[in-house]
This record gives structure tokens, C-alpha cells and sequence, in this order.
């Protein structure tokens, strides 16, 4: 099969096709003939060196794909060969056939094609565990979330406001602004030219939010903690500002703020598919329904996965880029 290579720690460019053995599925395991990967910045981060594959998981880059199960492991489930599926990987994606625990395998859901299906997995994995499970998030509660034009964004724009809840979002351009703002952001913070701890208290009348979906880290974890209302939940999922900061715990004490952090890859098959589970239960009628739709932005080829790397690090997109095998 053809795959994608990491040949070495660098730039887009050192994402290389080659050739590969087909995998085997192993006990608990499917294989996909895959149709469509999606890409994210963990892939990047692992591309320049800073995010090793968990022990045991493929080398070969890629979180999520779409396709059609050809092979069944023993113990693997209900799956059949035939079957359309997603499914969140530990790596492996780019590539023409992958292996996935059937714990982490869905059905396709109805109405959406495989470029759809690719983009679900790992974000609404992920919303769904830290904004729900994790943030608590409840039916009035206010959200906010930066980042909102992200692949991560988008899905929790849309979840949060579906589940009835108050959606705030930090964006970096007028247009990915007003992008979220469609999707049902009641308001969407420009960074570059406000400070969001401000236009949040002015906002909620000086209330606060409940919960902050964070993936920034740095210098914005102050800020967070100043725009939580009592009882707020600051919901750590990435940190492209760095891990490292100065923090006054005092906030915490008076207001009864809650921080939480969480990384999905490292969790075992059988948490993730405790995952799967809610996200089948409460997420896909709502998918099916056309309540909510991953956002698309671009698609590549898989042979062209450098430069779909390129535009995820131009930060130009809106939503999620995905490969088609």
C-alpha cells in the first residue's frame, strides 16, 4: 500500500510517500480500506518531532479515517467486512489501509460521504469528552471557546449550541469571526484587536462564563481563570503558547474554579471507547439529523500531504482539511 512517511523531524516537506505493508488486523482490530484521513495539528506537532506515537501505535501519522472495513480481527465486534465506519486512531491514517480497534470504529453516519465522516472522529471525540464530560457543560451555561474557526472550534460551536447552551469564541480574522458567528456563536472575539477577558465580562454583565475550552495555553490561562464565573470549569486540551506560567491561585479559591486537562491519544481502547459510545448516543442523531456538520475547508490527495500540512500551519482554513486515498 502507499503511505505517508514521516522521513524525518522538519518542515512539511519531509512527509514523503512509500510503500508499506498492508497491516494485519490483530485481536480487538478492523481493517479499513481507507477513503478519507483527517489531518490535525497533533500530525504536525509529531511531523516536527514534539508528539511521539503512543507505544505500539503506527509511525505513520494520521488520527481518523473514513472507509470500509475489508478485513475482522477476532474479538473485534459486530463489524463486517463491507461495513462503512470512522474511526479515531492511535496513528496510521495516511495510508491506503489502516487498523483500528473496533471499540473506536462508528457506522457512517446517514447523509454524510466519507470526506465527512473522515473529519468527525478526533474532534468530536474530543469536544465531546472535554466540553461535556470533562467542562460539564450544561443546557444556559455560557462557553467559551478559543480558537473557534478550528477543526475543534467548529464542533464545539455547533455541539454547545445544540445542547442549548451560550457559545463565545476567539478568532483571528474577520472573516473566521463572522465564520463562527454563522454557525451560531452569539459572538465572535477578534484577538488581534481585543482583549477577550474584557469583552467577556462586558458580555455576561460582568458574570463570567461557566466553562473555557482552551488549546492556547501560555499567557492565556490568566485570562481564562479572570473570565470564569463562580464555579467556572477551565478545560485545557492543547498548548501551542507553552506549558510553562505564572499563575495566582486566588481566583481559584474565591470563585471555586475547576482545571481540568486532558490528551486523547495516550488513553487506552477501552476509554476510548467508552467514547464512542456517548458520542453514538448523544452525538449522532444530531449529525444524522443535519443538526450538525463537520466543516470542511479543503481536501488533498494523499499523495499531496505535505501541502495540506502547509495550509493547517498558514492557519488560512476554516474547519478541517482532509486527505482522500
Amino acid at each position: 500500500m502507499i503511505a505517508i512517511e514521516i522521513s524525518r523531524p522538519g518542515a512539511p516537506e519531509v512527509l514523503v510517500p512509500v510503500e508499506r505493508p498492508r497491516p494485519v488486523p490483530q485481536a480487538g482490530e478492523v481493517l479499513i480500506k481507507v477513503a478519507a484521513a483527517g489531518i490535525n495539528r497533533p500530525d504536525a506537532m509529531q511531523r516536527r518531532g514534539l508528539y511521539p506515537p503512543p507505544p505500539g501505535a503506527s509511525d505513520i501519522p494520521g488520527l481518523e479515517v473514513a472507509g470500509t472495513i475489508v478485513e475482522v480481527g477476532p474479538e473485534a465486534g459486530d463489524w463486517a467486512a463491507g461495513d462503512r465506519v470512522c474511526a479515531l486512531l492511535s496513528g496510521g491514517g495516511y495510508a491506503e489501509y489502516c487498523v483500528a480497534p473496533g471499540v473506536q470504529c462508528l457506522p457512517v453516519p446517514r447523509g454524510l460521504d466519507m470526506v465527512q465522516a473522515a473529519a468527525i472522529p478526533e474532534t468530536f471525540f474530543t469536544v465531546w469528552t472535554n466540553v461535556f464530560e470533562r467542562g460539564r457543560l450544561k443546557p444556559g451555561e455560557w462557553i467559551l471557546v478559543h480558537g473557534g474557526s478550528s477543526g475543534i472550534g467548529t464542533t464545539a460551536i455547533q455541539l454547545a449550541r445544540a445542547f442549548r447552551s451560550r457559545v463565545l469564541v476567539t478568532a483571528g480574522s474577520a472573516e473566521k469571526c463572522e465564520a463562527c458567528e454563522r454557525l451560531g456563536a452569539e459572538r465572535a472575539i477578534n484577538y488581534r484587536e481585543a482583549d477577550f477577558a474584557v469583552v467577556i465580562h462586558e458580555m455576561t454583565g460582568g458574570r463570567g462564563v461557566d466553562v473555557v475550552l482552551d488549546m492556547v495555553g501560555g499567557d492565556y490561562v490568566a485570562r481564562n481563570i479572570e473570565s470564569l464565573a463562580i464555579d467556572g470549569r477551565l478545560v485545557q486540551i492543547a498548548l501551542q503558547k507553552g506549558s510553562k506560567v505564572e499563575l495566582d491561585m486566588r481566583p481559584l479559591l474565591t470563585r471555586r474554579l475547576t482545571i481540568t486537562a486532558s490528551t486523547l491519544r495516550p488513553r487506552s481502547a477501552a476509554e476510548k471507547g467508552a467514547i464512542a459510545d456517548a458520542v453514538f448516543k448523544h452525538v449522532w442523531p444530531l449529525l444524522e439529523s443535519g443538526t450538525v456538520r463537520p466543516v470542511i475547508h479543503a481536501t488533498f490527495a494523499l499523495r499531496s500531504a505535505a501541502d495540506a500540512h502547509r495550509l493547517l500551519e498558514s492557519s488560512r482554513h476554516i474547519g478541517k482539511i482532509v486527505l482522500t486515498a
